[in-house]
């Protein structure tokens, strides 16, 4: 329902300021109390701004219909997926024009037999403001399916069981659970994860036995360290349950045989400081991927009767130019996911003397692929996806031994893409210690560099996530109305390698915020764009980014689109009941102590807000956000209003019904996605249709 129109921004109640101090700094916190989230006065404010914000959009109504329809319009609604045969059964998803959910399918024996529904998400969502499945398993008789579902985008879970014979859900669930559940090879045992009530943070695992009623789960482990995090995986041989316990530096992983559910989880290696690795498993060995040698990891084997490192054998040495991204074993391959010079490769390692080692060919010089997850062992051919700035989503199927691949699926991009009218590149800026940044850029083969020209600059640099090149559908919105889109490879990811992270973080981390604006720089000197004509756009730690480098250069930027945005960084991380805190430590650094805490006040976007001139702003937030709290946005746009000298567009966009990834239907997203393109538009004075150009 349409809120009512409000004109002007809503002014902030006037409320006692909260001062806080450490190591003898004492900071004013004027809007500490919209952290109040059960406060009447603070949902009003909220809703206050996104009044603000639809009465401020108001005359792009009719664009941002038109954008929706373009985004739709390229977008194939009664789609498949390429089905995943495991065992006897083909399983797949499909969607179906006007439903916002996918369906999830199989079919027995071959894909020409009858559909089999195992779960119709719109069904399950019906009537709901938000739904999403968290997980999706069938046990490996596959007669039963476990699933679960969120109702609040808080991130927990309740797991539910289904008989596929029958369809019909099981009276027992399970609530409160994350993102792990794992069946045992009885059929009957699951695992899963759950996580603290307070910090969310996954730390308990539990055994779960389908019909023992009365019964309570055990509780299996519990991680106490409250820097670490717990997860559950299945080799892909099915012999064994991996536990891997995970702070941002340090590893351990814990193993069960898949077939004794009631045993205990054996210590594979026990955790070293800074020491990280996971385990893939083929025949009496283990396969380690380590990075006790070097940050970029090495590889080696040990025997699964004693896999500690006084046997493990070196298979791969630790290299400075190529990065192990993650190691996967086939009954006759191993395949070694690498990374050198921002790429990602596929190496295949053959286990028979006969064949030798290769690499899969790809033909463009820039591209993502990501590899699928490939349920079978026994199998002879590896999945991927395939994509570019200009290439549409591909999967293929790879033959390992006859070294063939064949196109599996091309995501559909109706209304006539043609790959031919664009162009990418990739460009390098450099920062200003010298060091080199990538930076992917996309445009439409007729645009000009006359620095003239309207550019969306992206980024992120955090937790060593590295930015994809990758294709979007959407983006021909941006692009067909004379748009260059380009993407900052920033340190703080890992593009480049692990020392990439490493110098993006902690007392590194500005380097994160220094290589975007080289980036932005050097585009401009290049001609790309104006600083007027320059927008950016980041989300979560990306909206971080976006916060610093509007604090440190604002007059380098025309608009900005900040999702859920980390901005308060202080104040998040000296709270270690907030949700994800202290396992950050080792990302952002503990402001307890003082080199850490005055290297977070020299640039926390929230602390750092001052009287100048910034640019257009859109800032959104996520209500039940466990991730980034609503109220760090909403403290930054409030601060923001209260100080800033321009007259510039600043708006904040709350879902009231969601969290950190925003709306949970595929038409809604495309709506969002929408609105933020209007934003751009309208504060570049460019709601002319394409065709107008």
């Amino acid at each position: 329902m349409s809120l009512t129109a409000q004109t002007t921004a809503p002014p902030v109640a006037p409320r006692k300021p909260k001062t806080l101090e450490a190591h003898g700094d004492s900071r004013t916190d004027p809007y500490f109390w919209l952290r109040e989230k059960t406060s009447p006065e603070v949902i009003k404010y909220l809703e206050d701004e996104n009044r603000y914000t639809e009465a401020t959009m108001a005359g792009t109504d009719e664009l941002q219909k038109k954008l929706f329809e373009e985004i739709r319009s390229r977008v194939k609604e009664d789609d498949l997926s390429v089905p995943v045969k495991i065992d006897g059964f083909f399983y797949y998803t499909r969607t179906e024009k006007g439903k916002q959910y996918a369906i999830y399918c199989r079919k027995k024996g071959s894909l020409d037999a009858a559909e089999q529904v195992l779960v119709d998400a719109n069904t399950l969502a019906e009537g709901k403001k938000y739904f999403r499945i968290g997980v999706f398993k069938v046990s490996p008789d596959h007669k039963l399916l476990a699933y679960s579902t969120d109702y609040e985008g808080d991130e927990v879970y309740t797991l539910r069981f289904r008989n596929l014979d029958t369809g019909a859900d099981l009276a027992e669930t399970v609530p409160g659970t994350y993102y792990s559940v794992q069946w045992a090879a009885d059929n009957k045992t699951l695992f899963y994860n759950v996580v603290d009530p307070t910090t969310k943070r996954p730390y308990r695992l539990f055994r779960h036995t389908l019909g023992a009623a009365g019964q309570n789960d055990t509780l299996i482990y519990e991680e106490k360290d409250e820097a670490f995090t717990l997860e559950l995986d299945k080799t892909k041989s099915r012999e064994f349950l991996l536990m891997q316990l995970n702070s941002a530096t340090t590893s351990e992983v814990r193993y069960l045989r898949a077939s004794d559910p009631a045993g205990a989880f054996a210590i594979l290696e026990p955790r070293r400081k800074e020491v990280e690795y996971d385990v893939a498993h083929h025949g009496d060995h283990f396969y380690i991927r380590v990075n006790d040698a070097g940050r970029n990891f090495r590889l080696v084997k040990a025997p699964v009767k004693s896999p500690g490192r006084p046997q493990w054998q070196e298979v791969q040495p630790h290299r400075e130019s190529v990065l192990i991204e993650g190691v996967d074993a086939f009954r006759d391959h191993l395949v070694l996911v690498e990374r050198e010079n921002g790429l990602r490769k596929l190496r295949i390692d053959p286990f028979t003397a006969q064949q030798k080692s290769h690499y899969v060919e790809f033909q463009e010089p820039a591209y993502t692929v990501i590899p699928a997850d490939n349920p079978d062992f026994n199998t002879s051919v590896l999945r991927y996806t395939y994509t570019s700035l200009v290439t549409p989503n591909s999967v293929y199927d790879y033959d390992m031994t006859a070294r063939t691949q064949t196109l599996m699926k091309r995501q559909d991009v109706l209304g006539g893409y043609d790959p031919a009218r664009y162009a990418s590149e990739r460009l390098y800026a450099t920062a200003k210690d010298g060091v080199k940044v990538p930076i992917s850029v996309v445009y439409r083969k007729d645009f000009v560099k006359n620095g003239e020209a309207p550019l969306l600059l992206t980024g992120y640099g955090a937790y060593g996530i590295t930015t994809e090149a990758g294709f979007s559908s959407a983006r021909l919105s941006l692009l067909d109305r004379g748009f260059a889109i380009a993407l900052a490879h920033i340190r703080g990811g890992q593009e480049m390698g692990k020392k990439w992270h490493d110098d993006g973080r902690m007392l590194n981390k500005k380097n994160s915020f220094t290589d975007f604006i080289a980036c932005a720089e050097h585009l401009i000197a290049a001609k790309y764009t104006k600083p007027s004509r320059l927008a950016i756009l980041g989300g979560s730690a990306g909206g971080l980014l976006m916060g610093a480098v509007v604090n440190l250069r604002p007059d380098l930027f025309g608009a900005v689109i900040a999702k859920v945005p980390f901005v308060d960084v202080i104040n998040t991380m000296s709270d270690a009941s907030l949700p994800l805190t202290v396992g950050e430590y080792e990302e952002w650094g503990n402001p307890a102590d003082k080199k850490y805490y005055e290297y977070m006040r020299s640039y926390s976007p929230y602390d750092n807000v001052t009287g100048k001139l910034y640019p257009n702003m859109l800032v959104t937030a996520g209500l039940n956000d466990p991730r980034v709290s609503y109220w760090e946005p909403a403290k930054w746009v409030a601060r923001l209003r209260a100080v800033k000298e321009d007259k510039n567009i600043l708006l904040l966009k709350t879902n009231m019904g969601a969290g950190h990834f925003g709306a949970s239907g595929r038409y809604e997203q495309m709506k969002e996605t929408a609105f933020d393109y209007a934003f751009l538009l309208k504060v570049f004075g460019m709601a002319t249709p394409p065709a107008a150009r």
